[in-house]
């Protein structure tokens, strides 16, 4: 029996490139996002690769989007044994500045568009007593990062959820794990959340994330893939991505440093 995963933001970035490399490892894969056209692309690459792939526009926000989406995925393919959750939205700026509609679709999205995929594919996994569910997380879920804080707190909420279901759900046959990649080198801009005191504070906040993702010294969705990929071969339950130790253990030996640092450089004009 062939297995089957189904990933959230699967149209690009580490969402395209986990579907791809799941491909080559024999998985067959439903690919979940809102961009449709793009999702039909990556099923099509996925074909050429002699694996079958279906692809199911998605607001991950919406549970009865996604409870459509774990139905179709089963109905298609008879059962589903990976879940990975990857659909998130990025944010940079004060924390005052971040509106309520702010919070809200950063937390709809990164944190409730987890818990909708895990509440409908729950019962599946348990009537199989089996299954696997890989939580793609941040350092910013390890780490407090200034001017992340929406963003910061639903990764730290993500790391807490993965944790606790490994604990839970490992004696039933569910294996859940967490990925913490640092930063990587790929397409956030779309759907980031730029705030600041004026527009061109916000802007200019914009345009340092678009240059910083460029950099070739950053880690690329390949990187997260293959790391989704070893916690699932493997059953790891924590997977460090690239570079994430590094920084982990130089935010451990000099915290105030490193907060200095990241206030001085996303603060821009309104540092003090």
């Amino acid at each position: 029996m062939t297995n089957t995963v189904i990933i959230t933001g699967a149209s690009q970035g580490i969402g395209k490139a986990t579907a791809l490399l799941f491909a080559r490892h024999n998985y067959d894969v439903v690919l979940a996002a809102r961009q449709l056209d793009r999702l039909e692309a990556t099923a099509a690459q996925i074909r050429e690769l002699g694996r079958e792939a279906i692809a199911i526009s998605c607001d991950v926000k919406d549970p009865l989007q996604v409870n459509n989406l774990i139905e179709k995925g089963i109905d298609h393919f008879g059962h589903i044994d990976v879940l990975i959750n990857n659909a998130g939205i990025f944010c940079l700026g004060p924390v005052e500045d971040f509106s309520l509609d702010d919070w809200h679709q950063i937390i709809d999205t990164n944190l409730w568009g987890y818990i909708h995929t895990i509440n409908a594919i729950l019962p599946h996994f348990l009537e199989r007593r089996k299954g696997t569910i890989v939580n793609v997380s941040s350092i910013g879920g390890i780490e407090p990062i200034p001017y992340h804080v929406p963003y910061t707190t639903t990764k730290y909420a993500i790391t807490g959820l993965t944790k606790s279901l490994h604990a839970e759900l490992s004696p039933k046959g569910i294996h859940v794990s967490g990925i913490y990649p640092s930063f990587i080198s790929t397409q956030l801009m779309e759907r980031a959340i730029f705030r600041g005191k004026d527009e061109e504070t916000a802007q200019a906040r914009s345009e340092l994330v678009g240059k910083a993702i460029q950099a070739p010294v950053l880690e690329k969705p390949e990187d997260v893939a293959k790391s989704i990929w070893e916690a699932v071969k493997d059953q790891r339950s924590d997977v460090m991505v690239g570079t994430t130790n590094f920084w982990k253990a130089i935010y451990h030996l000099s915290p105030s440093l490193m907060q200095s640092a990241f206030r001085r450089l996303f603060g821009m004009e309104e540092r003090s």
